[in-house]
């Protein structure tokens, strides 16, 4: 879970929207797709490492992984929903 305040200012590096925590279920079959080899991210890269968490805009198609705590905001390394 990440801090709420520190989630107050964060926002999405293309949109300049509010982030919000993407659901337990949406992370699942984000790292099922991702054992699959199914993932990829925006420069069309294969994601291999399976995430803690992530952050995404309300009906938002980009999540930006949590790993280890740490939210990666790269827009090129966030994953790309279909």
């Amino acid at each position: 879970m990440i801090d709420p305040t520190l989630l107050a200012i964060l926002r999405c590096p293309l949109t300049g929207q509010p982030l919000h925590e993407a659901e337990n279920s949406l992370i699942n079959r984000i790292n099922e797709e991702i054992g699959k080899g199914e993932i990829r991210d925006a420069l069309d890269q294969r994601i291999t490492v399976p995430i803690d968490s992530g952050l995404r805009i309300d009906g938002g198609k980009t999540v930006y992984p949590i790993r280890a705590g740490i939210v990666c905001m790269v827009a090129d390394e966030a994953i790309v929903l279909e």
